[in-house]
């Protein structure tokens, strides 16, 4: 079994997951400067894709920072032979390890058969993994996914991923059909690693699903066995995170994070909305990217101008902003009043 990195992480693990259209380049880095997760993810990313003429329009959502380290890229897809061949290009990328997204619960990917549809086809996600591990080389192979699909199965499905002994399963504690909806089981993960010591295998188990804060990771670690924790949600707008310890954030900083947040964005993946889609030579690993339109920043914009006076309507002017200059402006008149 190759646990890489994994095995050299102190337990309890601390991840930032995955999540589409936010965990981008900008939003790692900012964690890496302000309260640095023992482990981060790229947003999911099409083997389909990757092995199709459109590459190069994804490969803005391969790219990280050294200082991001250890990165995993996060995939997903249905057809063995692309993982394989994804593998072989993530290894070229020097990620650190290689995660197959298989919980994603999303209605597109589910009639593709992708994601989360796996776990009705387990002879199929098996021999993903396996193609995974054969072009991976001394990448670990680590699983995300869900208790089920329409109904608990924990132990039914994780004991067959375990037969491919993945570095590590990270378990969502809910069902696809749950969504995100009912309270995250957090008994079925001390359910998986229970299984997991039967089986005595090497394999690591992250729990996810409805955790706030770094002291409720530590907690939920502790109560169920877990060897670490995958916190979602709780990281928009505060990049303080996984800071073990915090001072008040007043609302000048906060206010400045969002900048700082800004300008990485704009570093990235350019500055305005209006900009049409151009080719932009990527500072990392020589790849070429394509311009992210300025409109998905707005989405941090509520996360971090909120709880305090004057935040709504500080957030409805920034959400009329079009650039990193105006954003800059309106941040700039809000802290001189």
């Amino acid at each position: 079994m190759n646990l890489g990195f994994w095995g050299k992480l102190k337990k309890p693990i601390m991840a930032l997951a995955p999540m589409a259209d936010v965990t981008d380049v900008a939003f790692r880095e900012m964690f890496s400067m302000y309260g640095k997760p023992d482990v981060m993810f790229t947003e999911f990313v099409s083997t389909d894709g990757l092995c199709s003429s459109g590459r190069k329009n994804l490969m803005r959502e391969l790219q990280y920072t050294p200082k991001q380290r250890p990165i995993v890229a996060q995939i997903w897809g249905n057809k063995p032979e692309n993982f394989y061949k994804t593998a072989l290009l993530l290894k070229k990328l020097k990620f650190d390890g290689i995660d197959i997204n298989m919980g994603c619960p999303q209605r597109k990917e589910i009639a593709q058969g992708t994601c989360v549809a796996l776990i009705k086809k387990p002879d199929l996600a098996k021999k993903i993994i396996k193609e995974i591990m054969r072009g991976a080389g001394k990448l670990p192979v680590s699983v995300k996914t869900r208790i089920g699909f329409d109904k608990i199965e924990t132990v039914k499905w994780v004991g067959h991923l375990l037969e491919t002994k993945p570095a590590a399963i990270i378990l969502h504690a809910r069902t696809k059909k749950e969504m995100s909806k009912a309270p995250a089981h957090w008994e079925e993960i001390a359910k998986a690693v229970e299984l997991r010591d039967e089986l005595k295998s090497k394999t690591l188990i992250l729990g996810n699903g409805d955790v706030w804060d770094l002291a409720d990771a530590r907690a939920k670690a502790q109560e169920t066995g877990a060897d670490g924790v995958m916190l979602g949600r709780s990281a928009f707008g505060n990049p303080w995170l996984f800071k073990k310890r915090i001072k008040e954030i007043t609302i000048e900083e906060k206010l400045k994070v969002l900048l700082e947040h800004v300008k990485l964005y704009e570093k990235f993946f350019g500055s305005a909305i209006a900009t049409p889609r151009q080719k932009i030579l990527a500072p990392l690993h020589g790849q070429e990217r394509t311009h992210k339109n300025f409109a998905a920043m707005r989405k941090y914009f509520k996360a971090y101008a909120s709880g305090f006076e004057g935040a709504r309507e500080l957030r409805a002017d920034l959400m009329r902003s079009e650039d990193g200059n105006q954003t800059r402006k309106v941040i700039g008149s809000f802290l001189k009043k």
